[in-house]
């Protein structure tokens, strides 16, 4: 049995998502959305024993291409507990790796309370339905779902594309065949054009990653196939926004076509930490694609979707908000972990106030942490006192009329004007005209200062 065996029946009896191995660190894993260690108080991994570690497990064609790019992801299962997704790749103090947990047991749309509106999406003759988040938020496990509902309901041939195969999936009604990138075909959009020629009902692809793969999946989806993707988009309106920036703008009007046309709905999903702190829980945006939407598809308007979703929740639409609402109201997640969560902050904060539900900003929190400084008082003299006003050399009386008791000084006796000349041949003296000030040409009536 391979060493690393032992992390991994850890691991699954714990019921932890991933193994984390690093150089110079002991081995964690992520429980409940935390990175935790392993094992206590175990001694840290050097790089050589990371390296003896993944490579038991490592298969050789994989161990090729790493050499080769330095990085490099494969399936591993653990007999009878769990299958691995894994990645392995090199960084500055030598060879790392993560270990995502896939159980072998597949939960069931029942096990994950999937609302009608979504079964409903699974009961479509043809069209592309979309399930997005960031990494780590469960769009494989609710996907899964999905199929493994098809299976038990449908007659139909379901064909999925992976990389790695994560879920395995036992035909029940359904005819169900899973290829792997790697092994099986060299890229999703050859297998996906492939797949045309294979008679399938149902497509699954497990990630709509370039342009040319999102161009044959919506085609696809019109020519009367029912075809499952996903993006790391995390709400509904980015993620239409999303597949049709991904086009060149000269194709985007005819891209807006398609997609009105052939998208039947979004599921945009995040997971939430329970209020218990011993497991988390999915929130769930669903879109439901009707006249409405797609007319804003057509015409370049998806900002209004979330609007549409607003007054569309008697067809089965559900926002980001309400759903992380529901949540709080069920006391399922904290107020706190709902907040984090949110990507419209303000518009849950209303909610907060209309369901009177005790709720602090962090940021007001800083604020009342941190009250301004008060400026010490500015010293004064007392009214009356001479110092208080400083006299200029050509005279200031602001300190006699401040002090009452102080006698006024008057100004200085303003001389009749310059001394008089006599006047050339005689007669009485004569004063000569005063200037006028500078920049004028007239007294303050008008008159001319020499008339």
């Amino acid at each position: 049995m391979p060493a690393i065996d032992r992390y991994f029946e850890i691991i699954c009896d714990e019921g932890s998502s991933d193994l984390h191995l690093s150089p110079n660190c002991v081995p964690m894993m992520r429980l409940h959305g935390n990175l935790v260690p392993v094992e206590e108080g175990k001694p840290a991994l050097d790089s050589s024993q990371v390296e003896r570690l993944v490579a038991e497990i490592t298969p050789e064609k994989n161990r090729a291409q790493f050499e080769a790019e330095n990085d490099t992801d494969f399936a591993y299962e653990l007999t009878g507990r769990a299958r691995f997704r894994c990645n392995l790749f090199r960084e500055r103090h030598g060879v790392g790796g993560v270990f995502r947990q896939i159980p072998s047991e597949i939960l069931t749309a029942e096990q994950l309370n999937l609302s009608e509106p979504i079964l409903k999406l699974c009961h479509l003759s043809k069209g592309l339905v979309l399930v997005t988040g960031p990494t780590g938020s469960g769009k494989s496990t609710t996907l899964c779902a999905m199929i493994d509902y098809i299976n038990r309901e449908r007659n139909e041939h379901i064909l999925t594309i992976e990389d790695p195969i994560e879920f395995v999936h036992d035909n029940k009604n359904c005819l169900i065949n899973q290829r792997e990138v790697g092994p099986h075909t060299t890229s999703f959009k050859r297998a996906l054009r492939a797949a045309l020629r294979e008679d399938p009902d149902i497509i699954l692809v497990g990630e709509l990653r370039d342009l040319e793969t999102i161009a044959i999946a919506i085609e696809t989806a019109e020519t009367g196939h029912l075809v499952f993707g996903t993006l790391h988009t995390s709400t509904a309106a980015s993620t239409v926004d999303r597949v049709i920036d991904q086009f060149p703008a000269d194709q985007q009007n005819q891209i807006r076509t398609m997609l009105a046309e052939s998208l039947k709905g979004i599921i945009a999903q995040t997971l939430c930490r329970t209020k218990d702190g011993n497991g988390r829980v999915a929130a769930l945006e669903v879109l439901i694609v009707n006249n409405a939407v797609s007319s804003n598809i057509r015409e370049g308007k998806t900002h209004q979707i979330p609007n549409v979703m607003q007054v569309g929740a008697k067809e089965g639409m559900v926002t980001m908000k309400d759903a992380l609402m529901r949540h709080v109201l069920k006391d399922r997640i904290t107020p706190e972990e709902a907040y984090i969560k949110s990507l419209d902050k303000g518009a849950l904060m209303r909610e907060f106030e209309l369901n009177k539900i005790p709720f602090v900003e962090p940021t007001k929190k800083l604020e009342k942490k941190k009250k301004p400084k008060e400026a010490p008082p500015r010293p004064t003299a007392p009214r009356g006192d001479p110092s208080r006003h400083k006299p200029s050399a050509v005279g200031d009386f602001r300190g006699s009329y401040a002090d009452p008791n102080q006698p006024r000084r008057q100004p200085p006796p303003r001389p009749d004007g310059p001394p008089r000349r006599p006047r050339p041949g005689g007669g009485p003296p004569s004063r000569p005209p005063s200037r006028p000030p500078t920049g004028g040409t007239g007294d303050s009536k008008g008159r001319g200062w020499f008339t």
